[in-house]
This record gives C-alpha cells, sequence and structure tokens, in this order.
C-alpha cells in the first residue's frame, strides 16, 4: 500500500537561505586599508618601498623599517606623516621589539605585518659557507616567524594578518640561490602551518610569491650597473609566460589583497607573470 501523498515525508534542506545581500550587509569579509596600522619590513626600497607607497596612499599608517637609515628615511620623506621609520635588523630581537612597538605607537594598534627583508648568497652548493647559509636563514625565515610572534598579541585584538614574501624559487628551479630557495619554501610551508595555527584567534597568515622583480637583492648579488640590470630586466623578461618581470606596484597590491580579505588565510598567492611555468615567451 502507498503512503497518502499527505502523509510523505518532506526531505529537510536545512535552515533557511539567507539573501546573499543580507549577509554581506552585516558581515562584510574585506576590510578597508583606510585607517590601518601596517608594519613592512625591509621597507626601504623596491617590494618594501613600493608597499609602503601603496599603503600610505590608500590611507594606511606605515611604519618600515630596515638597515639603512638613509633609504628608509628618502622613503619616509615622500610619503609624509604616516610614515614612520624604525632602523633595525630584524635579525636582533632586540631591534624586532622596536620594530612592533614602534607601529603600535604610530598606528595605535597594528593591523598587519608584512615580512618582506629578505637576504641571499649567490654560490653554487659547494662554495657557500655554513655561515652564509645560517645568515640567510635567520634573516628569512627565523626573524618572520619571531616577528610573527612578537606581533600575534596585537594582531590578535585586530584580527589581523601577517604577509609573508616567497619565491618563484620554490616552483623552478634556478642555479646558485639554494639556501634563499630553501628558505622560501620554508616560508611557504610555515603560512599553512601558522595559519592553522593561528585561526582560532581570526588571525590570518599568508604568503606573497613574486617572481622576477629588480631588487637590492638582485644589486647585491652582482647586478650593479644600468646596463647589466637593464640585460638582466630582459633576460628575465623572456623566462615570463607575460613577457617581462614584475612590478613592484603589482606585489603591493597581492599585499592589499591578503590584508583586507578577511576570509582568506593559509595561501600562497602567486604573482610571476608566469615565471614558474617553465615555458618563454620570446
Amino acid at each position: 500500500m502507498g503512503i497518502p501523498h499527505s502523509s510523505r515525508p518532506i526531505c529537510s534542506l536545512g535552515p533557511p537561505l539567507v539573501p546573499i545581500a543580507s549577509t554581506w550587509a552585516t558581515k562584510p569579509n574585506v576590510r578597508e586599508i583606510n585607517g590601518t596600522s601596517v608594519l613592512i619590513t625591509g621597507g626601504g626600497s623596491a617590494i618594501g618601498a613600493g608597499a609602503a607607497k601603496h599603503f600610505v596612499h590608500q590611507g594606511a599608517r606605515v611604519t618600515i623599517s630596515g638597515r639603512r637609515e638613509e633609504s628608509l628615511q628618502a622613503v619616509a620623506s615622500r610619503l609624509g606623516d604616516n610614515c614612520h621609520v624604525v632602523v633595525g635588523e630584524v635579525a636582533s630581537a632586540a631591534d624586532r621589539e622596536r620594530m612592533v612597538d614602534g607601529a603600535v605607537d604610530h598606528g595605535s594598534k597594528l593591523d598587519a605585518l608584512i615580512s618582506n627583508a629578505g637576504n641571499m648568497h649567490r654560490n653554487d652548493v659547494v662554495d657557500f659557507y655554513e655561515q652564509q647559509l645560517l645568515d640567510v636563514f635567520n634573516t628569512n625565515v627565523v626573524a618572520g616567524m619571531m616577528l610573527c610572534k612578537q606581533a600575534h598579541d596585537h594582531l590578535v585584538v585586530t584580527h589581523g594578518c601577517i604577509v609573508f614574501v616567497g619565491s618563484v624559487h620554490t616552483q623552478r628551479a634556478f642555479p646558485n640561490v639554494s639556501p634563499y630557495a630553501a628558505t622560501k619554501g620554508a616560508l611557504e610551508a610555515l603560512t599553512g602551518v601558522l595559519a592553522a595555527e593561528l585561526g582560532k584567534d581570526n588571525f590570518r597568515v599568508s604568503c606573497v610569491r613574486p617572481g622576477a622583480v629588480l631588487t637590492e637583492i638582485n644589486v647585491r648579488a652582482g647586478v650593479t650597473t644600468a646596463d647589466e640590470q637593464r640585460e638582466r630586466r630582459d633576460g628575465m623578461g623572456s623566462m615570463h609566460a607575460l613577457g617581462r618581470i614584475d612590478t613592484v606596484q603589482e606585489i603591493a597590491e597581492a599585499f592589499e589583497y591578503l590584508v583586507r580579505a578577511d576570509w582568506s588565510t593559509g595561501n600562497v598567492l602567486t604573482v610571476d607573470g608566469g615565471l614558474g611555468l617553465g615555458v618563454t615567451n620570446d
């Protein structure tokens, strides 16, 4: 005997759907940059300086740190009162504390830490020294992790974030940069682990993976003259699927996205113009 139509069980589809517009109106997942407090390490040149400019122009109160006071002050003088300088070495525990405290004092809080300071020694594996390896790891990995610890309590209060800087070297092998590539692989792995640990506090951890950008690291590695820089830029550009190297503005925009996106954590955002794909654009 069949069940009368009126007696048949009705499949439950769960709670009523909430209109999307209503959800967005009550719980936005994108925060405003205007009024945020951002600490950028390695802020005196290239990616760090470009990020400082970008965030200040968006209305943030930015603190930049680095070892070379002259470079930092030059950036700050162009950006005005919303850019504060802390001179120090990220490998120093005392200096890291001053960086975080300086950012909190300048911005009255801390919303984002962009761990951008980096170090590179360009040698093949048989020629580099143990101390060079340790120096690169201390600057690129240990300092970033300890800065995260130092800034933790402030970022929990603001439900803020830390953004590490990875590298295309984790996706595509190039010779003579093994310590540097190893540190960037460590940072990308660390991104996921810290995001899993700190998500309970609404504290987000992400990473940007740039392609080739002509930075101070390149200059220290031997690319010194204008002709050498042009040759490197043109040569590296042809290795990108899109035919050119990254700009610091494009990396800064990736930082901004990760700072703004309250529902994004644990991810590595690739911004490399296709360099990691291993194709050429001649």
